[in-house]
């Protein structure tokens, strides 16, 4: 089986980090997003991913030179223009040529999803297209679902008021289409699948629902981004797992690591203590340093404390200086 993820965005919330790196290319626990992402569709059977791209695919190429990703075969579809996930979903499976029931993922999802049982699930009810749901505590800030004891969708509600929401069940981003959803998408024009396309399913009663209480993760915030690296360290998911120290880093016999990752060609340096944290490759701290809760690409002085902040790349933090809740650099308006 085929399978399309959505990776044109540009990471801009996730900046500085994706200054230097793509989204889909940063690690989590050592592994970059989305390869955790293509092992686990992997598991539930797909043998070839197209990458629906909105800019060049050479990183991804010299990641996987040799053209697969977890065994599964690897195509790129880059758009000429933003079309939107509706658009960019029709201009990948054209692009590789789909036309049998397919399976779609958001690039920014980490989720232990068991995406046969979707596909098993999808094809029992008949379905045009299937959603994967999840349920949040509030659902307020979502566009929440309605669905049928049968699993058909009634409707969406784009973010209800507290206590008026039909379900706390949300878009979990992963979807399982047959190829007539392809034709009510116009092809090279930029339309939404989750506003425009959906929508026109559901009124012609064949979109239905798969909801699941997975591990399910949005990775697009630096906080949540954090969270899914810390998840993989902690044993939060039910496949994946990681070491803390990557073969490659420098670590102080007199440093100290709580709850952190630190990645291939790190250094840190006698005395720095690390606390829920992520180092990425490259990251530097000096003697003495203070790191927690935050995310470090860049350069931390000796005797620095870094708290709840993202160090990309080209950040610097002076020796003996204190900082909160900062980006560096700062991203571009």
């Amino acid at each position: 089986m085929r399978a399309v993820v959505l990776v044109g965005g540009f990471g801009t919330r996730l900046r500085p980090l994706t200054d230097s790196i793509p989204k889909p290319m940063l690690p989590v626990g050592h592994v970059p997003i989305i390869e955790r992402l293509v092992t686990n569709l992997a598991r539930g059977g797909i043998t070839e991913v197209t990458l629906a791209l909105g800019f060049r695919p050479e990183p991804f190429v010299e990641a996987f030179p040799d053209g697969t990703c977890a065994g599964v075969s690897l195509r790129y579809a880059v758009e000429p223009e933003p079309l939107d996930t509706a658009g960019a979903i029709r201009f990948a499976a054209d692009a590789a040529g789909i036309d049998d029931t397919f399976v779609v993922a958001n690039g920014d999802v980490l989720t232990d999803l068991d995406v046969a049982q979707l596909v098993a699930f999808h094809r029992e009810r008949g379905a045009d297209a299937t959603i994967h749901l999840t349920a949040v505590p509030d659902p307020s800030s979502f566009g929440v679902v309605a669905v049928e004891a049968n699993g058909r969708v009634e409707r969406f509600v784009e973010k209800p008021a507290p206590g008026t929401e039909p379900s706390n069940l949300i878009n979990a981003g992963t979807y399982v289409l047959e190829p007539s959803v392809l034709d009510r998408i116009p092809a090279g024009e930029r339309v939404s699948i989750e506003r425009v396309t959906f929508p026109a399913v559901v009124a012609d009663g064949a979109l239905y629902a798969y909801a699941t209480d997975d591990y399910w993760l949005d990775a697009g915030r630096p906080e949540l981004y954090l969270e899914a690296n810390l998840d993989v360290l902690l044993g939060r998911r039910r496949h994946d797992r990681s070491e803390a120290v990557q073969p490659g880093a420098v670590v102080d016999p007199a440093a100290t690591l709580v709850d952190s990752l630190v990645g291939a060609g790190a250094v840190v340096g006698a005395g720095a203590v690390v606390t829920r944290s992520v180092l990425l490759p490259g990251a530097v701290l000096g003697d003495g340093a203070a790191v927690t809760d935050s995310v470090v690409m860049g350069r931390i002085g000796a005797g620095a404390d870094v708290r709840a902040s993202v160090i990309g790349a080209a950040g610097e933090v002076a020796p003996d200086e204190r900082v909160v809740d900062e980006r560096r650099p700062q991203p571009a308006p």
